[in-house]
């Protein structure tokens, strides 16, 4: 067994933050709180109201709580180093912490792909979307939109393991793959393999996805174009959020795959940016973009609304006026 699992990682940017890290916490706990709020209240309209159990929410649900693993696996235990003076974390936390934000980007890719697919059919094929989309291929999109990524990814966490340490200091907020690597005792064959490993994983969930969805998007617009106006209009308004989703997430990656490959060579700040556009900003931009904007949901909203309304006013005491006697009279 690895003898790295028993040692103590120390977190060492919050020791240069000073005072700001309490603006940071404030920043991060309002963002965090807001997108818990926002993103459980889209789910749970999805599951309690039958006429949003379509493939397109199906979608949207898996997509907003993938989010919320992806930012509940970070925050919460930043927010604590951020308020204590401690600034460490075990060995095997920190793998935890890489699987589950490793999981949530590619698996994420991965919702959306199968999101641009979903648009794609309804509006190339619209009457024989639901033959086609039906609740069985739902539920094997999603699974493998979850299912592969994530496997494929645990094969990188394993490979990561088998990394010995001699270097105890990580000088980000949060784990991540390259923070362990730049821990290890030098170059061997296993770090090898885990970066070839890793380039495959960037292609295929990563460059593949992005690739597939702008194809998928110019069809929809090459099509579109020749349309009436009515089509051009129903199309525009069912593809925006998602496209819009999807190019935040793609830039955010692309960013932060960026700035781990020179992370050594960049302010400490951008650290902090970095991973709040990454792993905090989308998981909130998820549900209110697509969610609270989309006509659908905002019906079935205001119904749940009318209903609570309905339900207290009925609750409350009437009075019946035929039985009111006037006593200033006596």
């Amino acid at each position: 067994m690895n003898e790295s699992f028993h040692v103590t990682l120390i977190f060492a940017a919050y020791k240069d933050m000073g005072s700001a890290k309490y603006v940071l916490f404030t920043v991060v706990f309002l963002i965090y709180l807001a997108s818990l709020l926002v993103s459980i209240s889209i789910l749970l309209l999805i599951y309690l109201d039958i006429s949003l159990h379509k493939p397109m929410f199906i979608f949207l649900f898996s997509l907003i709580a993938n989010g919320l693993i992806g930012s509940t696996a970070v925050w919460p235990k930043v927010m604590v180093l951020l308020l204590t003076d401690v600034n460490t974390g075990s060995y095997k936390g920190c793998l935890i912490q890489i699987f589950l934000i490793g999981s949530y980007g590619v698996c994420n890719n991965a919702m959306l792909t199968v999101m641009a697919y979903d648009r794609f059919v309804s509006i190339f094929k619209p009457l024989q979307y639901h033959t086609i989309m039906t609740p069985q291929k739902v539920k094997q999109l999603s699974f493998v939109a979850y299912f592969v990524p994530a496997t494929f990814l645990l094969g990188q966490v394993c490979l990561t393991t088998q990394i010995s340490l001699c270097q105890y200091t990580i000088h980000k907020i949060f784990c991540d793959k390259l923070s362990i690597f730049s821990l290890s005792c030098g170059d061997s064959i296993i770090s090898h393999v885990s970066n070839v490993y890793g380039i495959f994983l960037l292609i295929g969930f990563g460059v593949l996805p992005v690739f597939l969805v702008f194809l998928s998007y110019w069809k929809i617009v090459l099509v579109t174009m020749n349309a009436s106006t009515n089509a051009r209009k129903k199309a525009f308004e069912t593809c925006t959020p998602h496209l819009i989703i999807f190019i935040n997430f793609s830039v955010a990656t692309f960013f932060s795959i960026i700035y781990n490959r020179i992370s050594d060579y960049v302010p400490g700040g951008l650290n902090v940016f970095v991973s709040i556009n990454y792993v905090l900003i989308p998981p909130l931009m998820h549900p209110v973009i697509y969610g609270w904007k989309n006509k659908e949901i905002q019906r079935s909203l205001s119904k749940i609304w009318r209903k609570a309304i309905f339900a207290v006013s009925e609750s409350l005491p009437r009075v019946d006026k035929s039985s009111k006697v006037i006593t200033y009279c006596r």
